[in-house]
């Protein structure tokens, strides 16, 4: 057997999740590239379903939704506004063109110029504005843990066929 496809699957796997941390990479893109990558150039073993890369597709959609949710989930915990919730989301897409720290500094100046403009006090801006932060982390954390899920699904279905 070639460890030349498991050798490139497991090179995008760990950029992948640089990726997932350094938002420059399209971390779970290249995750479940690499586990298609490794369909391919294996002819698509048995382990390897279409079942297995549609549930994986599904998970990694979710994981390209997290961002967005969980920036959300923050505001929203620390009794921001509508604006707050939608200054993020707009400082995430905006921050995502300045590199990691318009990633992260993106949704806290987004929520915070979100609730100013709503015409509230700047203490609970700044509020709103670390729970976007805040929830982006945990939206991080949460990232991590569903692609490392993937990969441990990936690497159990594989190991049968060594």
């Amino acid at each position: 057997m070639s460890y030349l496809p498991l050798i490139i699957t497991f090179i995008l796997f760990i950029v992948g999740i640089i990726g997932t941390v350094l938002p420059l990479l399209p971390g779970v893109t290249l995750i479940w590239g690499g586990m298609l990558l490794y369909g391919i150039l294996t002819g698509f073993p048995p382990g390897l379903s279409w079942d297995f890369y549609l549930f994986q597709g599904i998970a990694a959609l979710l994981i390209m939704g997290v961002d967005y949710i969980a920036t959300a989930v923050g505001v929203k915990r620390s009794g921001g506004s509508k604006a707050a919730t939608w200054g993020a989301a707009v400082g995430l897409l905006l921050g995502i063109f300045m590199g990691p720290a318009g990633i992260i500094f993106g949704p806290f100046l987004g929520a915070l110029v979100g609730e100013l403009l709503n015409g509230f006090p700047l203490d609970r801006a700044l509020r709103s504005s670390i729970a976007s932060l805040v929830g982006l982390l945990g939206g991080v954390i949460l990232k991590l843990g569903i692609e490392i899920a993937m990969i441990f699904w990936f690497i159990k279905r594989i190991i049968p066929l060594w």
